[in-house]
């Protein structure tokens, strides 16, 4: 594995990163008083390609590699990890599954508007009671005639207020825990459909969040995402490649955070002298970078083995597992630096710390994490 991006790469990081600067940078807390970004940023992400990589050219997506993917995430999550979940979710976790497991049809349905930001996708599979126990999920899909009726709830669905298409999952069948479940395609304005926003996050304040209520919504039988029977595996796919996106975005946390402590270590007197002078404050800085540098690097590696077409599961939760705890540390010495400052939302840092820490709950908490590297090492599940 390269350790430092080559020349695309590096022009893809680039855009990314003026686009933050121009279109992202001057609304940041605008955006998280208000608990909504820009609506127009989603057209936005889409004509610039960010909403298509990766994705197959002749599907609408702008192609390159997963590395690319990561670098972008990652300057936008430096940028506001509300704007980074847009993509993450809509690409990350619906358009590219639909490109790993859909029909022709349906990619030809759905992928060119996803990538061009026409379409926004949205990942029903947490409930109201079922958060790391997925695989005991209780909406449910009945077959009737050519259709299936789909009932029950979702809870905590990132994008799910704004979305076009639900990428949802439901039980299918009498099997028992995950061997029942299976995906469907379900356009958002399906009637009996309902969306209701979620308020008062600690953090991604910016991002659209929702629970959604399936009251005997009706989809033909060619909205089924992949074989009946296999939603479960079809979601743990997805996950495992997320959290790469997840990850990424975590780099981008700390990266901000440490770009934040080096300028006001170094603008800001106590005594006398910039308290970038003394040592401690040097150690926060410092254990911020390395911090910055190891999750980057565990980010990376995921994104090399999925191109060169090696497992990575293992090596994404250790990613996940690594980068959102480090983001949380880093918001964290990153406020310490600032003091009082850092603790009104004039500055960056308390916004930083608010962000991170939802980071190690969503797409696989840090123990489900632990659980998934453990069961990869000893052969045994504890879960």
């Amino acid at each position: 594995m390269d350790l430092e991006p080559n020349e695309e790469q590096t022009a893809a990081r680039r855009l990314a990163a003026e686009f933050v600067r121009r279109e992202v940078t001057p609304h940041v807390r605008e955006w998280d008083r208000a608990e909504s970004v820009d609506p127009s940023l989603v057209w936005k992400l889409g004509e610039l390609g960010f909403l298509g990589l990766t994705v197959p050219e002749e599907y609408g997506g702008s192609g390159g590699d997963h590395l690319t993917y990561c670098l972008v995430t990652e300057e936008l999550g430096r940028g506001d990890s509300s704007v980074r979940g847009i993509v993450s979710v809509s690409l990350g976790l619906v358009a590219k599954t639909i490109a790993a497991w859909g029909t022709d049809e349906q990619k030809r349905a759905w992928l060119p508007r996803l990538t061009a930001g026409e379409a926004l996708g949205c990942f029903g599979l947490t409930e109201p009671g079922t958060g790391s126990d997925a695989g005991h999920l209780t909406t449910r899909a009945e077959r009737r005639g050519g259709d299936y009726v789909l009932n029950g709830a979702k809870m905590f669905i990132t994008n799910g207020t704004w979305a076009d298409l639900v990428l949802l999952f439901a039980r299918t069948g009498e099997a028992p825990g995950h061997r029942g479940i299976s995906a469907f395609l379900v356009p958002a304005d399906t009637p009996g459909l309902t969306r209701r926003p979620v308020h008062g996050k600690l953090g991604l304040r910016g991002q659209s969040t929702a629970e959604l209520v399936l009251e005997d919504v009706r989809v033909p039988a060619s909205a089924l995402l992949g074989p009946a029977g296999k939603g479960f595996s079809i979601a743990m796919s997805a996950l495992a490649k997320g959290r790469m996106s997840v990850a990424a975005g975590c780099v981008g946390i700390g990266q901000a955070a440490l770009d934040a402590a080096v300028e006001y270590a170094g603008e800001r007197e106590q005594f006398g002298k910039p308290i970038a002078s003394y040592q401690l404050v040097q150690e926060l800085i410092t254990d911020i970078a390395v911090d910055v540098d190891a999750a980057r690097l565990l980010t990376w590696r995921v994104a090399d083995l999925i191109d060169r077409g090696e497992e990575f599961a293992t090596a994404a939760a250790k990613a996940k597992l690594f980068a959102s705890e480090a983001a949380v540390r880093c918001a964290n010495n990153a406020l310490q630096v600032y003091g009082g400052y850092g603790y009104i939302d004039e500055y960056p840092v308390g916004k930083l710390l608010r962000d991170a820490r939802v980071m190690t709950l969503y797409e696989g908490t840090s123990q489900i994490q632990k659980l998934i590297i453990g069961r990869a090492l000893t052969g045994i599940s504890a879960f």
